[in-house]
């Protein structure tokens, strides 16, 4: 299965390459972004991070019905180590017919909530237009992803083969995402009675994996957004039937999620918003009831990144565009576990804490684009476990980077 997936993706790979000459004229655009970071990440020693992406991308017409687009990448980096890896990004096949379009290829997909399973995945996705909404349906395979682009860690397995070096005299074992197959209907209406924004998902995956224990998920998701004058409310929630497969037999489970939002445009002279955000990713109850595990890891914060699941998050976040050149944002995230046991990682120790507050992170960003071409964002903060009871004397976390990008069309 190991060769097969990697025959499988250099002929993915193949036929990507060939895929523009074969259609015809293109156009070309290019991305360089240049990044540099010193943080103590792990609370010990300080650290120096540089990661450089080249993009180049390819795009065209397909008649007068379709275009295509081509992204490969390749990135060049120091953490502990030098790596380097190569990559397909976006790289897909639009078709429009009447009011459908089919897309097929390495697709962006994301659910009603944006974290349960959002990224590029490689598949089909068909969505029809009409005056009850848009409908879609899709398709994904995820086993020929770069795992660190993927980022699905599931199981501590599947955590496990994520934080291994990518090590290119092991290239299958070592590269590739978890193997799940995704599928996902979806409905979306943006103007219910003309005033509310409804969106709705059941979202499904299944786990190829060769590991012992196997987790399947099935997620039920909905989403309102309802603006009203300067302000946006947004709610959304999702249930979670998980069936997991153990040497025992199959474990049944269930996982609730959600999301509370609330912005406010002031004002203003300037462009501004700011917006409060609540995020919760179950908690354990028993061995039925337990903590909601999202198909790919997002992290919401700069500096601490904890996975998601056994969590609550409350952010408050301003962003502003003080001028056409200069923006900036300020946030602050606390971070709240729902039981003592899914979370056990940094700030805690050895010994479990019975608090539950885990601290809090601030952080500021300032983005300066001179030209339409050319952008500079400077970022720092601090995540402060003080100001939380699980582990109050812990280290505090503190990160600064800058990031250049350079747009050539």
């Amino acid at each position: 299965m190991r060769q097969a997936r990697g025959l499988y993706f250099c002929l993915f790979l193949a036929a990507l390459a060939i895929l523009p000459a074969s259609i015809g004229a293109l156009d070309f655009g290019f991305i360089t972004s240049q990044y540099v970071g010193f943080n103590n990440q792990t609370g010990g020693e300080n650290r120096f991070e540089y990661r450089g992406d080249m993009l180049p991308r390819f795009s065209g017409l397909i008649g007068d019905m379709g275009e295509f687009t081509v992204s490969p990448g390749f990135t060049i980096g120091k953490e502990d180590a030098f790596y380097y890896v190569p990559e397909f990004l976006r790289t897909e096949i639009v078709l429009r017919f009447g009011g459908s379009v089919i897309k097929a290829g390495r697709i962006y997909y994301a659910d009603p909530l944006g974290f349960i399973a959002s990224g590029l995945f490689d598949g089909v996705q068909f969505a029809h237009n009409s005056v009850a909404g848009t409908f879609s349906i899709g398709a994904w395979y995820t086993g020929l992803l770069y795992k660190k682009t993927a980022n699905i860690t599931m199981t501590d397995n599947e955590q496990k083969a994520y934080d291994t070096a990518l090590d290119y005299n092991d290239f299958v074992n070592t590269y590739f995402a978890p193997r799940r197959l995704l599928v996902s209907v979806d409905w979306e209406h943006p103007s219910v009675a003309e005033r509310l924004l409804l969106k709705a998902a059941v979202t499904g995956q299944a786990d190829f994996s060769d590991s012992g224990e196997k987790y399947h998920s099935v997620y039920v998701t909905v989403k309102a957004g309802l603006p009203l004058n300067s302000f946006l409310f947004e709610l959304g929630g999702s249930l979670e039937t998980a069936f997991i497969g153990t040497a025992a037999g199959q474990i049944n489970t269930m996982a609730f999620a959600g999301n509370l939002g609330i912005s406010w445009t002031p004002p203003a002279s300037f462009n501004s918003r700011l917006s409060f955000n609540v995020r919760y990713a179950g908690a354990r109850v028993d061995n039925f009831i337990r903590a909601f595990v999202p198909v790919t890891t997002k992290y919401f914060g700069d500096v601490f990144k904890p996975r998601l699941p056994g969590l609550t998050m409350l952010g408050l976040n301003y962003t502003a565009r003080l001028s056409r050149f200069i923006g900036m944002s300020l946030s602050a995230i606390h971070f709240v576990r729902n039981d003592l046991g899914t979370f056990s990682a940094y700030p805690l120790g050895a010994d479990n804490s019975e608090g539950h507050f885990l601290g809090t992170e601030f952080f500021a960003r300032l983005i300066w684009s001179p030209v339409s071409d050319i952008q500079f964002n400077f970022g720092g903060g601090a995540f402060l476990p003080l100001l939380g009871d699980a582990a109050p004397d812990a280290n505090t976390q503190w990160r600064v980077e800058l990031t250049a990008i350079i747009a050539l069309y």
